[in-house]
């Protein structure tokens, strides 16, 4: 009769361990990904490097081929929370209205992709956007949608942004139509002060 119930603990007693061993090695994998998630890298090195103080020219088509309207402006640039997130607010006018707004740009480990998020005082919505580096245009290349109040619709649209020379940033924004086709709604260049 011992026998068994010394079988019978034993058998309990190393399944427990197994059991716990699995889990420390599933912990530590855990870890490792929160880890690898969580750490800024090249992504959000290349990101900080446009911290600062910008000036900015913004260029607005409302519909094709007509008379662009023009704005300047300001912008500063920082990464927050430790290096993960670089938030960019804007000032300046539009139409001659102040004009404020702020972006949110990040860089997520696990989907390999570049992300932002845009509000400003001209709306009371968000625009979110997400995207890859394209190496061959030397850009980031970022898709998303946007509330068109003529509309009463979401817009798709493309951003690509470009840094001819460390001091210059080049956003341009698209309109993409439902057919693909891409028409050019803003083009913000901006030089480091």
């Amino acid at each position: 009769m011992k026998k068994p119930v010394l079988l019978i603990t034993l058998s309990l007693f190393l399944l427990c361990f197994s059991v716990n061993a699995q889990n420390n090695a599933d912990q530590e994998a855990a870890m490792k990904a929160w880890q690898a998630y969580m750490m800024p890298g090249e992504p959000h090195k290349m990101m900080a490097k446009d911290n600062g103080e910008w000036t900015y020219e913004m260029t607005m088509w409302m519909e094709p081929g007509a008379e662009p309207a023009k704005s300047t402006g300001s912008h500063v640039n920082k990464m927050i929370l430790g290096g993960r997130y670089q938030q960019s607010a804007f000032k300046g006018d539009f139409m001659g209205q102040p004009f404020e707004g702020i972006s949110t740009t990040g860089y997520d480990n696990a989907k390999k992709a570049f992300f932002s998020t845009w509000i400003d005082n001209m709306g009371t919505g968000i625009m979110m956007s997400e995207g890859k580096w394209d190496d061959g245009k030397k850009a980031v290349i970022m898709t998303g949608e946007g509330y068109d109040p003529a509309t009463g619709k979401d817009v798709k649209m493309k951003s690509v942004m470009t840094w001819p020379d460390a001091n210059t940033q080049v956003m341009e924004m698209f309109m993409v139509q439902d057919d693909g086709k891409e028409i050019k709604t803003m083009e913000l260049r901006s030089k480091r002060k």
